[in-house]
């Protein structure tokens, strides 16, 4: 199969970026019918060549700190040509960079669903790590103003949300193993204790046993990094055979949630996002 050309790759960017914004502002567009009209711009490209595309730009904006397209699950072997052009049009579109903005610190409500203990599935398939790693040591990530993953994470309306979401989803987890008694005993420690604790939810195992819970929420897919702070990881190295984490994803439309026991140095690849940095008295001191 024949590289993708610049018209291509620009082609199948604005198509994308055009069903984010859609995304981005709660309105419903067709995946099925963006791909068929994209294709009639494109090189007799398979649905498979234009669905590992797709991943690819997810992949870019992940790695930008932007939100991706739903469903589009990041792939980041991709070429420095699509990497180039999705700066390109983050740079020059102040609408989906006003969208995105917004979305990260829109207000959020907790969410009704019909059976909250349907909403558990299994952690997503990250790739191997060795691939990211020799990956990223040849590109260079776009730089953008804001962060806006970073954004999201700080709203503290969505992270209240998600922890109100969790104590229902402990409290019907107890109830169905015939534990009313546990389940009456959850505390949203976050609020009763403080913030400090490096978890937000105190619930218990069926035996009694206490379960500390720290939970993450997004509105986005199941593939967006998530933040910790030194305490969180302390407290799970700490707990680790009670520390629970709990991934909220999707949680504007349909919550799902996973969740990663133990400590977060085994259940995660944590990467140093930002650093504390104080004069270490070593370096030469200059004169204006």
């Amino acid at each position: 199969m024949a590289a993708w050309t610049r018209e291509e790759v620009e082609a199948i960017v604005d198509d994308y970026l055009a069903m984010l914004a859609s995304e981005l502002s709660g309105v419903r567009f067709d995946k099925t019918a963006h791909r068929r009209s994209l294709k009639t711009r494109l090189r007799d490209r398979s649905d498979g060549s234009v669905e590992f595309k797709h991943q690819n730009i997810s992949a870019v904006l992940l790695d930008a700190g932007f939100p991706y397209v739903a469903g589009y699950k990041p792939r980041s072997n991709y070429q420095q040509l699509l990497k180039e052009v999705v700066a390109d049009r983050l740079r020059d579109s102040k609408e989906l960079l006003e969208l995105a903005r917004h979305d990260a610190e829109r207000p959020m409500a907790v969410p009704e669903v019909k059976d909250v203990l349907a909403v558990l599935t299994e952690p997503p398939r990250l790739e191997p790590a060795k691939a990211r790693k020799s990956d990223a040591a040849r590109r260079i990530r776009i730089s953008l103003a804001t962060n806006y993953l970073e954004a999201e994470a700080r709203n503290r309306s969505l992270g209240d949300a998600g922890e109100s979401f969790v104590i229902r989803y402990e409290k019907a987890r107890l109830v169905r193993a015939g534990k009313e008694d546990l389940a009456a005993r959850i505390e949203h420690a976050a609020k009763v204790r403080g913030d400090g604790l490096g978890y937000d939810v105190l619930s218990f195992e069926t035996t009694g046993a206490e379960r500390f819970i720290e939970v993450k929420t997004t509105k986005y897919g199941d593939h967006t990094p998530f933040f910790v702070t030194r305490n969180e990881v302390a407290a799970s190295r700490g707990l680790a055979d009670r520390f629970h984490l709990y991934r909220l994803f999707d949680f504007k439309h349909t919550p799902r949630l996973y969740t990663l026991p133990g400590a977060l140095e085994v259940s995660c690849r944590l990467d140093p996002a930002t650093y504390l940095a104080l004069p270490s008295g070593r370096g030469t001191a200059r004169t204006a």
